[in-house]
């Protein structure tokens, strides 16, 4: 039987990132409805769920600008296959992660929308599990790629924010 050959010219990443912030917003719901702890007491829920709403609607119009501005430039947003150039226009100007930032926002979100303590906390693991194990390697994989270009956004373009 033949083997199969991964391509090499990929990060190592090995799951959709999107799926732990899904994960993450399981866990805490689940946690939510055995044992329901607000993020503030209900008088001050409204303020709470305002502001829920709001990072949600930012989270996701950034995602679909990232995505839309990665696309243009003929790039595939899946972390798993090949990069073929950098991109350095759009929300890309002041994040290095954009996609990632925005899936934080929705995730917040959603925990905030809830007035929901377990999946706001639960973003935490996600967010480490997102940096050190997508992060890290799109990162090594990009300056393996690029050099001295990826280190020269690297340097003037934060990771978050």
């Amino acid at each position: 039987m033949p083997q199969r050959h991964e391509s090499t010219d990929r990060a190592d990443v090995r799951f959709l990132p999107p799926l732990a912030y899904l994960a993450g917003l399981i866990v805490g719901y689940a946690l939510w409805w055995f044992w329901p702890v607000p993020v503030v007491p209900s008088e001050w829920s409204v303020p709470v769920r305002t502001l829920g709403g709001l990072a949600v609607a930012l989270g996701l119009a950034l995602d679909v600008w990232a995505v839309s501005v990665f696309r243009r430039a003929g790039e595939d947003p899946n972390p798993m296959r090949p990069t073929a150039a950098l991109t350095f226009a759009g929300p890309y100007r002041f994040s290095r992660n954009p996609m990632y930032l925005g899936l934080a926002l929705v995730h917040a979100g959603l925990a905030l929308l809830g007035n929901a303590l377990w999946p706001l906390l639960a973003l935490i693991p996600v967010v480490w599990v997102v940096r050190t194990q997508v992060i890290d390697k799109e990162e090594r994989y990009l300056e393996a790629k690029f050099g001295a270009p990826y280190r020269d956004y690297r340097a003037r373009v934060r990771r978050w924010l």
